[in-house]
């Protein structure tokens, strides 16, 4: 079965990001910070990171940066979820390894879409 870590810091995004998952056929973990989210890929590589960009203790960026640097690490395929839309951003989260990019708030389509696009529809 498919595998998706959710890391955000917000647990009502990790609750709809879950259900939405689910529906499509995804067993879900959830990280609340970057930190936890290494600590799950440790014991438990994901085939897909939903991740968010502004987090406490380690953000997105710093996370994606350690797990591509990681045993395994370049099999994820990531997807950052998050409010920053504009160009840099998009910039530095695909030169930092992101495969895609969503903006929040997202529905069950929009990450669907984003999911086919990485290779998991």
């Amino acid at each position: 079965m498919k595998h998706c870590l959710i890391v955000d810091d917000s647990r009502v995004i990790r609750k709809v990001s879950r259900h939405i998952l689910e529906s499509l056929g995804f067993t879900v973990d959830e990280a609340e910070n970057g930190r936890e989210g290494l600590e799950r890929c440790t014991q438990s590589m994901p085939d897909v990171v939903l991740l968010d960009w502004n987090m406490p203790v380690m953000s997105g960026i710093e996370f994606i940066v350690q797990l591509r640097r990681r045993e395994g690490g370049d099999k994820p395929k990531v997807v950052f979820c998050t409010t920053e839309n504009d160009v840099a951003h998009i910039r530095e989260a695909i030169s930092a390894g992101a495969d895609e990019y969503v903006m929040k708030p997202f529905d069950h389509e929009t990450l669907q879409i984003k999911l086919q696009l990485v290779g998991f529809g």
